[in-house]
């Protein structure tokens, strides 16, 4: 059995000048260090004080570069943002240390928000970086698993992959998802015509994106995301000169190296304490950024909490959810806030009547009862029964329609926590009295 060649990548991808140092060829469940070193928590009492050491020390001041580097070329929308981008360049280098890395992501809602210069600026300075415009996943995970060494891959105008006029492209998505987590692999068959085999191929890369838009809430649950906006006329950055400035960022590249290599002993093994409002999966996404806070030293532990409290709330707020998440958080602020059930086709006009809200155009036309029920019946009641339309009797006979009880137990478990001021209910629609 021979496997097909591997297709060349020339067409789709860029790499610059590499760092000196070799990196090992990854495994097939993507780890490239000789042995698998098991996670474990080590009490805060055991650990080295990074503080007290020169190459943490050193460490710090040389974050500080890398953010001051940072903010010479690119204006990011918030302090935080620059502490993120500097760690996140940093974690890089330290992959097989982590669990799982963050994708870093680069959104913005119009053209010439300087989000392609952010993703040029941090192909400088990340190990084996490898652009990639409309590259398929195919060629990324054969890249990812290939025998020079796992790239970064720096995925621009990623809008024209998960765009509207994009299509789902499952297959990327898979991809994408899967190489979050260390363990993550794509199963691919391989050999000719019917002699063929299942081959495992690793997925785990560090990843960042660009484009308009958002993503998949998939990927934007797994990434550390930054909101770009065109800069003001008092903002201003230093011209981007290619021939010169790379240089200077493959030198910052190549120390960020160096220092990896040189606390990689006071990162593998270590859960990072984390602020105790994030849990969950932007526990999971922010752990390595903290970890290598906490080996540099100085302010850094410090500041790398304070943006990740801040960027977690902040993704929060602009965190819409999932359709059938925005559908019951609307149920319960706007619709039967306050009343204890409602018929359908007046759920359906209080749902119509919410102008910031996507009911009265789900693709050309109107959320109607089927499309209600279809949503709706995904959630379960407190005693683990679908969600769907009961009898109401009102004064001209018995409508279908929903009861605030049976959604309370969803609206417990996925909404966001209610507005701290009660909303007052939507008036009664001319011309329908309330049952």
């Amino acid at each position: 059995m021979s496997t097909p060649p591997r297709p060349s990548l020339k067409s789709l991808t860029h790499t610059p000048d590499q760092p000196s140092t070799a990196k090992p060829a990854p495994t097939p469940d993507g780890r490239s260090a000789p042995k698998d070193v098991g996670r474990k928590a080590v009490p805060s009492a055991l650990r080295a004080d990074p503080q007290q050491t020169t190459t943490a020390t050193d460490g710090a001041a040389l974050l500080n570069e890398v953010e001051q580097y940072h903010r010479r070329f690119n204006v990011f929308p918030l302090d935080a943002a620059y502490a993120a981008v500097a760690l996140w360049d940093a974690h890089a280098h330290l992959l097989d240390c982590f669990d799982s890395t963050p994708r870093l992501a680069f959104l913005s809602p119009e053209p010439g928000s300087g989000k392609s210069r952010a993703l040029e600026i941090v192909e400088t300075l990340v190990p084996q970086p490898m652009v990639a415009v409309n590259a398929s996943a195919a060629a990324l995970f054969r890249a990812v698993s290939g025998a020079e060494g796992r790239p970064t891959i720096l995925f621009d105008e990623i809008d024209t992959v998960f765009g509207p006029k994009a299509g789902d492209n499952e297959e990327l998505r898979g991809f994408l998802n899967a190489g979050h987590r260390r363990s993550g692999v794509t199963y691919r068959c391989v050999g000719d015509g019917g002699n063929q085999s299942v081959q495992a191929f690793p997925s785990y890369a560090g990843v960042a994106v660009a484009g308009l838009g958002s993503l998949p809430d998939t990927i934007l649950t797994r990434s550390i995301i930054i909101r770009m906006r065109r800069r003001a006329r008092n903002e201003k950055v230093q011209p981007f000169r290619q021939r010169i400035h790379t240089q200077e960022g493959h030198a910052l590249r190549d120390r960020l190296a160096a220092w990896a290599d040189s606390v990689r002993h006071l990162v593998d093994g270590v859960f990072p304490d984390m602020p105790d409002e994030v849990t969950d999966r932007p526990a999971d996404v922010w752990e390595p950024l903290l970890a290598v806070a906490d080996a540099a030293g100085g302010d850094w532990p410090k500041r790398a909490r304070a943006a990740c409290v801040e960027l977690v709330n902040a993704a929060k707020a602009d965190d819409k959810g999932s359709t059938g998440i925005r559908l019951l958080t609307d149920l319960r602020d706007h619709v039967l806030n306050g009343i204890d059930r409602l018929p359908t086709v007046a759920v359906l006009e209080r749902l119509h009547s919410l102008d910031e809200a996507p009911w009265a155009d789900m693709g050309g036309k109107p959320l109607d009862s089927r499309g209600l029920a279809k949503l709706l019946r995904e959630y379960m009641t407190a005693d683990n029964r679908p969600i769907t339309a009961r009898n109401i009797k009102t004064g001209g006979g018995v409508l279908k329609g929903y009861y605030a009880a049976d959604l309370t137990d969803a609206w417990a478990r996925y909404c966001p926590p209610p507005p701290e001021t009660a909303l007052l209910p939507l008036p009664p629609l001319p011309g329908r009295s309330e049952p």
